[in-house]
């Protein structure tokens, strides 16, 4: 008999600023670190004899919290990886939800209808990926493994073990980040003892219970440029009421702004039809030092406190990153507390002031391996 931990992988980018990863090789977040740092103590007095994973990024950093504490390889295997979406890879989900709320329904509710141009189909995944989790189990048979990989990967698979068929995974729980199942596998065949059990995040969880974090596929924002002159008075009635919410000492200047914005990346974000926000984007500043600038961040009041400016950041780091940025910076009023700790939630920490006394705030855009200080 062999016993196996199935693991999702921890919270990656594409999570948490809600973009369609498939086998997209999206990063770990800030928050992720954390919770493979609970999980690598939850493992720490477990029995583990070898560490499979995805030989996707996300997967692989995640497997180093036992892979790492036990002292064992990383056995890559690509049979492992998430399902490969198509065409809505590297999407936000309210982009999908905008075009084909219909599939995108399917997709989470009946994987047996779902289809989309270049994607695997849901029965593909979920045989390749048993195929692989027996392939392993065979392989060490009387001994203890951590198989790491992802959320739709393994829904498919544990659904399977349960005996469901594919037009039921839609009544099956999604597991958290780095929720850990526990099957067993003798004679050709798999039990499930548990599921989706997440205990080891319960500390984390309760010590941030206000923030929002994103579940399942939910949608939210979409994103267009914005178009000037015709957007003149979205773009100005939106910055004016961020200008005064935010406590700026500056003056609020409408044709500076304007001027600026027409010289820069400037992104609307929308959710369903609704204008949700404005994000500014400064290419030019500390260019020559691999650091990107945010030059406005603004959400509006009616969408706030809804877990949505979250997804603002992510366009901003998947902007700068594809320029080759190492890290990223913000300006806010030494004052503005919700600003500050906004920020400080994703990764930023102080880098100094600017001339007129703003806290400068910068994140590292340059990911690396879990290690026990990384927690």
């Amino acid at each position: 008999m062999t016993t196996m931990y199935l693991i999702r992988h921890a919270e990656a980018e594409g999570n948490l600023y809600r973009i369609a990863q498939g086998q997209h090789d999206s990063r770990i977040t800030d928050w992720g670190y954390r919770q493979i740092a609970a999980l690598a103590e939850r493992f720490r007095g477990e029995h583990i004899d070898a560490v499979y994973a995805s030989d996707l990024t996300r997967t692989c950093v995640t497997a180093g919290a036992v892979a790492a504490t036990h002292g064992l390889p990383i056995h890559k295997c690509s049979g492992l990886r998430e399902i490969c979406v198509g065409g809505w890879e590297g999407k936000t989900w309210g982009e999908i939800a905008r075009a084909d709320a219909e599939n995108l329904e399917r997709f989470t509710v009946r994987p047996d209808l779902w289809h989309e141009e270049g994607a695997e189909s849901m029965e593909t995944v979920r045989d390749r990926v048993m195929a692989a989790l027996a392939r392993i189990a065979e392989e060490n048979d009387g001994r203890t493994v951590a198989v790491f990989s992802h959320g739709c990967a393994l829904r498919l698979a544990l659904g399977a073990m349960e005996g469901r068929a594919l037009s039921e995974i839609g009544t099956s729980p999604h597991g958290d980040n780095t929720a850990v199942s526990k099957v067993e596998y003798e004679n050709g065949a798999f039990r499930v003892l548990y599921r989706d059990d997440n205990r080891h995040l319960q500390a984390l969880n309760e010590s941030v219970k206000d923030l929002k974090r994103p579940n399942g596929v939910q949608p939210g924002l979409y994103f267009r440029p914005l178009s000037l002159p015709e957007q003149a008075e979205l773009l100005t009635a939106c910055v004016r009421e961020c200008w005064t919410a935010a406590g700026e000492r500056r003056p609020f200047d409408g044709e500076t702004l304007l001027r600026e914005t027409a010289e820069r990346t400037v992104l609307a974000a929308y959710q369903e039809e609704s204008p949700a926000g404005v994000l500014e984007l400064n290419d030019e500043k500390d260019a020559a030092q691999r650091i990107g600038w945010i030059a406005l961040y603004c959400v509006d009041a009616a969408h706030r406190r809804q877990g949505l400016g979250v997804q603002l950041l992510g366009q901003a780091v998947l902007h700068f990153r594809e320029l080759g940025r190492e890290r990223l910076r913000v300006a806010a009023e030494p004052e503005n507390a919700a600003a500050l700790r906004f920020f400080g939630r994703y990764g930023f920490a102080p880098a100094g002031r600017t001339a007129d006394g703003r806290t400068v705030l910068e994140k590292n855009l340059v990911p690396g391996a879990w290690t026990p200080e990384k927690g």
